[in-house]
């Protein structure tokens, strides 16, 4: 995926989304648990990991916290589980949490909403404890012994044995294998992508290069931008929020767990890869460039699926089935790698697409992979939608 961008950008982000709209302490709190996350400077997976967690305290503190403060159980649930997950951070966690709490009139309520969110967060951590029982130095490289291979650490080679939330396992939604490399479907993503993926690209439009860059930043806050065109419509209360930002969470989180088993189970070679050994692949429509580079360096790890594909495929179900038949919003984030740009969508398939779209200009992914990770992203989301979002339905919400 990406590399942590600069931490200033992300902060008036955050900063900027707080002024323009409060809706709730959901969705505030969800903001600042972003912007400690990327303090932390944890990757793209153990980000996603981490505000899953953080959001699944969230919500069960809402559900357990009949009479009591809900901001104040939502503020304790964030500081609690922020406070385990990135302790280098507690300073600013408490600092918010302080902030939140004061705000909040004294009583029983506000003492018993802390408690609340305090045992939630407990129970989510708990729970989640033995998630992590495989690691990095696990993995092995595919080697001839006495043959050189690169010595850079693959990213997350162990992603793909975690516990998942809501999938029976890592690999229920793992893709059919890529094109064989022999097949005109090869043929036909190889040169779409070595014509529009190139650094020095002739064909690639200024704003597929926008595009491109807008999407090189993977942390989590660039997909809360798009929940939050949600969160902040008319109408919406916190109970709601919190199932929104639980159900889309969980599902980002096993989405990576998904495409990362199905990375390493396939090994299929990214694009700067095989563009400079075109000539070995055994199709003819394959030409080789030995000096081709993408437009973005190819992150560490196997091509196939795509992992801003899944993420977006697992966002957009989630979203589609809260609105259900209601009125959508215009969907909008903003990117640090676009310099704070903001882009907007009709449609969560809109959104999707432009997401599938920006990995091949930038040069790091097939269109086999974009839309296999798509459609595993769809059934992820929609597992979390049937677990947290059935539930509004049955009490009459919008559909």
């Amino acid at each position: 995926m990406t590399k942590t961008l600069s931490l200033s950008i992300l902060g008036l982000l955050v900063a900027g989304a707080l002024s323009e709209a409060r809706a709730d302490a959901v969705t505030d709190w969800n903001a600042r648990a972003n912007a400690v996350l990327a303090e932390a400077r944890l990757g793209t997976p153990p980000a996603v990991r981490a505000i899953a967690i953080v959001q699944t305290a969230v919500h069960e503190a809402i559900v357990a916290s009949h009479g009591a403060s809900l901001d104040a159980a939502i503020a304790a649930a964030n500081r609690a589980a922020l406070r385990k997950l990135v302790p280098a951070q507690a300073t600013a966690i408490d600092a918010a949490y302080q902030t939140a709490v004061d705000a909040i009139p004294d009583g029983p309520a506000k003492i018993e909403g802390i408690a609340r969110g305090e045992q939630a967060a407990a129970g989510v951590l708990a729970r989640r404890e033995g998630d992590m029982a495989a690691s990095a130095g696990d993995y092995r490289p595919v080697a001839i012994a006495g043959r050189y291979v690169p010595t850079a650490a693959p990213a997350a080679p162990h992603w793909g044995a975690r516990k998942p939330w809501l999938m029976a396992k890592a690999s229920q939604f793992r893709p059919e294998a890529p094109p064989a490399l022999d097949s005109q479907a090869w043929a036909r993503d190889y040169n779409e992508v070595k014509a529009l993926g190139a650094r020095n690209s002739a064909t690639r439009t200024p704003e597929q290069t926008e595009i491109a860059r807008f999407w090189e930043y993977s942390l989590p806050p660039i997909y809360f931008g798009v929940l939050r065109s949600v969160a902040d419509a008319p109408g919406r209360d916190v109970a709601r929020n919190a199932r929104l930002y639980a159900a889309a969470a969980q599902a980002m989180d096993d989405a990576l767990i998904s495409v990362f088993d199905a990375k390493y189970h396939y090994h299929f070679w990214r694009p700067v890869t095989a563009i400079r050994n075109g000539d070995g692949d055994g199709n003819d429509a394959t030409e080789r460039d030995a000096s081709w580079a993408s437009l973005i360096d190819a992150p560490m790890h196997p091509e196939f699926p795509s992992g801003h594909g899944i993420l977006a495929g697992a966002v957009a179900a989630v979203i589609e089935a809260d609105i259900g038949r209601a009125a959508m919003p215009v969907l909008a984030t903003s990117s640090p790698t676009a310099r704070g740009a903001t882009r907007r969508w009709s449609t969560p398939r809109e959104f999707v697409r432009e997401v599938a779209d920006s990995r091949i200009y930038a040069g790091i992914h097939y269109r086999a992979a974009v839309e296999a990770g798509a459609a595993a992203g769809r059934g992820i989301g929609e597992l979390a939608a049937a677990r947290y979002l059935q539930s509004q339905r049955l009490a009459g919400e919008p559909q």
